[in-house]
């Protein structure tokens, strides 16, 4: 079983991210690595250009990922930890994946009509071929599975159908160039919403720095944004279903669930009928306790640039050193003549 997951370097990373992706990232590596697996984890630099950005910040942001993922529990020694653009292989495939790729298909991509909105015309061509590059992700490693969220199942189905019809176009049935990966759908994938705003996702685009958990936040940054999170004026129900059109009371409680380990109707069979005033405390104290080790081993390897650069480089040479035969097959697929 190999796994391969990437992420882009965006900086300020949130409880949302952490719920969200990381932590599954974490348990994955451990359940791969103990199975005799390998889990390659990437941080999608290359996938950041597609869309306007400002080149100090992404590199600064690299880092920060980097330290996120360290801190939070990613191994540099059980999972091949890397930044795309020191593979210079991702780009290359994708090249030879374009011949692959129809329009068609790029045009039905959901999230390409969402980023490009109504102005496509000046869209970049990186942010139309972006899911183009996301299947030379994964299939330059001969990946058996890849972690998708809803929002990219489309794109790992798109990386299956590039995958099969270049088999069928330029390879052998008996020896196919790339494997077709099947996805994951982690059973815990927390959705972690705004404190502000329990219909919108916790982002570190929004304004308000009080409407998300930054891995950052101290324990008193912590507490007092716990405390000031929107709820209502009712008190906690005493089973799920009761949550029902309260998003700011769910968010709460799916975050002490996701944070505790259990079941949203446990969190209520324990706080049900009680008003915020108890339910806050508790929560701010559980996320504190929580997430103290992972803020003080992040702001201390955030410090060390030079540590945070050897994690990269020797994460890259072990995924070139991967990707390598999956290359060369594909150019001889394609019967392009190099030495």
């Amino acid at each position: 079983m190999r796994i391969v997951s990437g992420i882009q370097p965006t900086g300020n990373l949130h409880l949302g991210n952490y719920l969200g992706a990381i932590r599954n990232w974490v348990k994955m590596q451990d359940e791969v690595t103990a199975g005799g697996g390998q889990s390659l984890y990437f941080l999608a630099d290359l996938h950041a250009i597609s869309q306007p950005h400002v080149p100090a910040e992404l590199g600064e942001n690299t880092r920060e990922m980097v330290a996120a993922l360290v801190a939070c529990g990613i191994d540099p020694d059980r999972s091949v930890l890397f930044n795309q653009a020191q593979v210079p292989a991702h780009a290359e495939l994708q090249w030879l994946l374009n011949g692959t790729a129809r329009m068609g298909w790029l045009n039905r991509m959901t999230q390409w009509k969402d980023k490009a909105g109504k102005n496509r015309e000046g869209a970049s061509v990186a942010l139309f071929t972006y899911p183009v590059l996301q299947a030379a992700d994964v299939l330059l490693y001969q990946a058996t599975h890849v972690p998708v969220g809803d929002d990219q199942k489309q794109h790992l189905e798109l990386a299956r159908d590039i995958a099969q019809k270049f088999n069928n176009d330029f390879a052998s049935e008996a020896a196919p160039v790339f494997t077709l990966p099947e996805p994951i759908i982690p059973p815990e994938a927390a959705r972690i919403m705004s404190l502000r705003d329990g219909s919108a996702k916790m982002s570190k685009s929004d304004p308000s720095d009080m409407s998300r958990i930054n891995l950052t936040d101290d324990a008193d940054a912590i507490m007092q944004k716990v405390k000031k999170a929107k709820t209502d004026p009712e008190p906690l129900p005493s089973d799920k279903g009761g949550l029902d059109g309260r998003p700011e009371a769910a968010n709460l409680v799916g975050i002490y669930a996701a944070m505790s380990g259990q079941s949203v109707d446990a969190v209520l069979g324990q706080f049900g009928g009680e008003g915020f005033g108890r339910f806050k405390p508790a929560l701010g104290e559980l996320l504190v306790e929580s997430l103290a080790p992972i803020n003080a081993r992040f702001l201390d390897l955030r410090a060390d640039r030079e540590s945070l650069d050897a994690i990269l480089a020797k994460g890259a040479l072990k995924a070139r050193e991967l990707a390598a035969p999956t290359l060369t097959a594909a150019y001889a697929a394609l019967g392009l003549v190099r030495f």
